[in-house]
């Protein structure tokens, strides 16, 4: 079986189409076509409101889908509109390639083989960004863009610019992209890590043809204020929410937490009991002995037989994220029980500075003695209203729960 035969059977029996969107490549689109064809007639063009002969080369090709508008929208509404296409054909998977030449169509079998091996991926052609003829520029930003895909999802990829992919279009049959041009490219690629769609990179050749025959429809003011602002916005809403979400997420299914669960819920363990653990945990987290909380806590757990496991786990309250919440908090609630309340501000630590400088080193301990003392104070404080809340709100889920399983 020749290798063209082999990878057509690939295209139709895994249900993949390749998509061109193309806007005035009437000099190349001919040539690219012709190379997709060895492989697919699975084709479809999206003239992009093209104002050249392009729409009169794509008059020649009978096999082949071809759509079109009169207004030129952008790539990313092109690829849209041949999304659309393609899944309301049935297909599950598109490959999409640029219609200037500059990818090779002779790649396509590498996208095949690599799906084979990762369904449901978004495999990504990744170019030499040192290869012979790449515009300095195109360095630049495809490590810019590199970098803040980096920042948006935690994943490390060598082109995220590269248009010539291979999506999952099954997979985004109830998304709802909201850019239309080259900055699209971007939006679905962080919206499919956010989605947890692997995303694998495979290696491309690239053409770049000189300088006096390159055509280029990127803009560059307008297009790349429009990919920042995206990066902007995106980086927003991963701090925002994609992290805390997955933390949650986190949290809420690892082993620990499978545990802690087992023992808050374990049969034998009366739900009061139960809760003045989790309760006690809670104020030892918050008591101001840092670095010893954890051993404090399963010691005078043991002495109080209470269970071990739950009181450790909870007091785990004073998690670096936290500490300045807590501390704050402390120091707030002990300003309301003191005689002369101080205020943490940069005038106090001004002041402590000053009087070490000028020889007022009992003064400067003084205050700041004073200061520990509020906070210590106001930490005890806020350890047992958060420990009381604790148990009293946990008691009351516990009898629920235990309840609602009786049923």
């Amino acid at each position: 079986m020749s290798q063209t035969l082999h990878d057509s059977i690939s295209f139709d029996g895994q249900n993949i189409c390749v998509i061109i969107p193309t806007y005035n490549n009437a000099t190349t689109i001919e040539h690219v076509i012709h190379g997709v064809l060895v492989f697919t007639t699975n084709i479809i063009v999206v003239d992009d409101g093209s104002t050249d002969e392009t729409s009169l080369v794509l008059k020649k090709f009978t096999t082949i889908d071809v759509i079109g508008y009169e207004k030129n929208i952008g790539k990313g509404w092109a690829i849209r509109k041949g999304f659309e296409k393609a899944l309301s054909d049935g297909f599950n998977y598109a490959i999409t390639i640029d219609s200037d030449g500059q990818h090779y169509p002779d790649d396509l079998p590498v996208f095949i083989d690599e799906l084979k091996k990762n369904p449901d991926s978004l495999i990504v052609g990744a170019r030499n960004i040192s290869a012979e003829g790449m515009p300095s520029k195109n360095t630049f930003a495809n490590k810019f863009s590199n970098f803040w895909f980096w920042a948006e999802t935690n994943i490390k990829l060598p082109d995220t610019q590269s248009g010539f992919r291979l999506y999952p279009i099954k997979l985004y049959k109830n998304t709802k992209f909201f850019t239309r041009k080259y900055e699209f490219e971007l939006e679905v690629l962080v919206r499919s890590a956010w989605s947890d769609i692997k995303i694998i990179p495979v290696s491309i050749n690239v053409y770049y043809p000189p300088e006096y025959e390159r055509v280029t429809h990127f803009r560059p003011f307008p297009d790349f204020t429009r990919i920042s602002i995206l990066n902007t916005i995106f980086v927003l809403i991963t701090f925002l929410y994609i992290v805390p979400i997955k933390a949650f997420r986190y949290l809420a299914n690892n082993k620990f937490t499978k545990v802690i669960k087992e023992q808050i819920m374990l049969h034998n363990e009366n739900p009061a009991k139960i809760s003045i653990g989790i309760g006690f945990g809670v104020f030892m987290g918050i008591t101001p002995i840092w670095g010893f909380q954890m051993i404090a806590s399963a010691l005078l757990a043991h002495f109080l037989k209470l269970n071990k496991i739950i009181v450790v786990a909870f007091s785990n309250i004073s998690l670096p994220p936290a500490i300045p919440l807590i501390i704050y908090f402390s120091y707030k609630l002990g300003g309301l029980v003191m005689d002369n309340p101080r205020e943490f501000t940069s005038e106090t630590l001004h002041y402590f500075k000053d009087q070490i400088m000028h020889g007022g080193f009992y003064n400067a301990l003084n205050q700041f003695g004073y200061s520990i003392l509020q906070y210590i104070i106001g930490s005890i404080l806020l350890g047992l209203v958060m420990g009381f809340s604790a148990t009293a709100i946990s008691y009351l889920v516990i009898k629920l729960t235990k309840k609602r399983k009786a049923f």
